[in-house]
């Protein structure tokens, strides 16, 4: 600008000695500076009002939160909301609860071959999803499927839902998610993007707002309280043919996650931290991106480690399962838990039909008949036909089969009843009663039809048999270790 002002004032002089190089340096100003008005525009167009930059935090002073970006289905985000409990404790910081994401809806990649979504994408994807769940009224929040009651209680977490968070975090009015076929105004829309882009990082860190970790299963893994371990190699690295292949130049090291995000570090002057994944799991000899099993010189951490191993769901969960299993399948039963048709379970299905017929051709030997067997898959019975199932379905002889579906009347009693006690508004109790009702009378019912079957299934006296790889059959085998179904 001071060249543009200079030029101007030549224009006046008497004698224009250097007239064609003044319209040299006249022509580069102006381009100059409509490269400044645009590069100004474009960047206001994807970053925040200066407004917004500097007071988005002020309603957070005081208080330390810890995000993160859950993905894929619902055994995974359990596994992810475990690991984001450990950390948020470790680090002293209130977790922001996250809703059920639907099946799929967020997906992060392959950390064994080093193809994930970026850390900062992966936010974005979970906040659009979220936002998307509240205006819809298809929202559940984790603490509504999981009971967190006795943690809480006993300060070993602090929590804090995150509709609740959202309205302190973009300053609005939470009571906007209850109205319903609420179409959210441009301006509403604007600035829940932002907030989302800010909390993503894609605009860095932000007068100490948010720090945004961009460490992921690629280059970190995440260990707490291991000498000598800080920053050393981990054993699993990209091997050189992927390098070629991938043009990976990606190094593995595993962080003290203390050391590197606690106090006396940059993160911690943040009240925000916000990760990608926390999903982990054991990859030759390693692990994928957490590697935090024990904690002996931490005891409350240690403590903490052991009691989210398992987390129940909540009481109406429970009770139908329990109910179902105890006044439906009545009988002793089996429980087949068959995953046929999704990702790499469909090309393993003649080994998951074997070995379930290998277990009844041994109770079979020494059970009254007909053996009751409680059915889970993701086969549609209109499929059975030709497979070992349909033979099953056949022979009413020797096998009764019991199935739930989401339309059964159990599962939406159910689903009712988790709307209505609405465990996750004890942790950011924002709505009055009357609202609170409201909200209650348009909300869609939740997806917890796997809930319910895990649980029958771990009532199940005759034994259960479970898909080979299936984290659903992990839940179920920690369900029935821990006798779910005990009197």
């Amino acid at each position: 600008m001071e060249a543009f002002n200079n030029i101007r004032a030549n224009r006046f002089r008497k004698k224009p000695t250097y007239n064609h190089r003044s319209k040299q340096l006249l022509s580069i100003s102006i381009l100059a500076f409509l490269l400044f008005l645009f590069l100004f525009f474009f960047n206001n167009s994807i970053s925040f009002p200066t407004s917004l930059k500097t007071t988005q935090c002020q309603t957070l002073k005081g208080h330390k939160y810890l995000w993160y970006a859950p993905h894929s289905g619902f055994s995974n985000q359990l596994s992810e909301f475990k690991n984001a409990l450990l950390m948020a404790a470790i680090l002293n910081r209130t977790l922001i609860i996250p809703p059920v994401l639907d099946h799929h809806a967020v997906v992060l990649g392959s950390c064994p071959k080093f193809r994930v979504l970026d850390p900062k994408d992966l936010r974005f994807a979970v906040w659009n999803h979220a936002i998307d769940l509240i205006q819809s009224h298809r929202y559940v929040s984790m603490a509504d499927i999981i009971d967190l009651s006795s943690l809480v209680s006993d300060h070993a977490v602090q929590v804090i839902d995150f509709r609740y968070f959202v309205s302190l975090f973009c300053e609005i009015d939470v009571n906007y998610f209850c109205v319903r076929n609420l179409k959210m105004e441009d301006s509403l829309m604007e600035k829940l993007k932002q907030c989302g882009s800010l909390l993503s990082g894609y605009n860095g860190d932000i007068n100490d707002c948010v720090y945004a970790v961009q460490e992921d299963c690629r280059t970190t893994v995440w260990t707490y309280q291991k000498d000598g371990e800080n920053g050393s190699l981990d054993s699993f690295q990209p091997d050189e043919e992927l390098k070629k292949k991938k043009k990976i130049s990606f190094v593995r090291r595993r962080k003290d996650v203390h050391v590197t995000l606690g106090p006396h570090s940059r993160a911690d002057l943040a009240p925000i931290l916000s990760f990608g994944t926390l999903f982990t799991s054991p990859y030759k000899g390693s692990e994928s991106y957490i590697d935090i099993h024990e904690a002996p010189r931490d005891q409350k951490i240690q403590s903490l480690i052991k009691r989210i191993e398992f987390l129940p769901f909540v009481n109406e969960i429970l009770d139908a399962g329990k109910a179902y299993a105890l006044h439906t399948v009545k009988s002793p039963f089996l429980c087949a838990q068959l995953r046929l048709l999704d990702g790499q379970f469909k090309n393993h299905r003649s080994a998951t039909f074997q070995g379930l017929k290998q277990k009844l051709d041994s109770l079979k030997q020494k059970e009254n008949l007909p053996i009751h067997i409680f059915v889970m898959t993701d086969m549609p019975t209109s499929n059975w036909n030709g497979t070992y199932l349909g033979d099953l379905a056949n022979d009413p002889d020797s096998f009764k089969l019991f199935l739930l579906s989401e339309n059964d009347s159990l599962i939406q009693k159910t689903a009712k009843k988790v709307i209505i006690e609405g465990h996750s508004m004890q942790f950011g109790a924002f709505y009055n009663n009357g609202i609170q009702k409201d909200c209650q009378r348009h909300q869609m019912l939740p997806d917890i039809l796997l809930h319910v079957q895990e649980t029958v299934c771990s009532c199940a006296s005759l034994g259960f048999v479970g898909t080979s790889g299936s984290t659903i059959a992990d839940s179920i085998e920690m369900m029935r270790n821990k006798q779910i179904c005990a009197p």
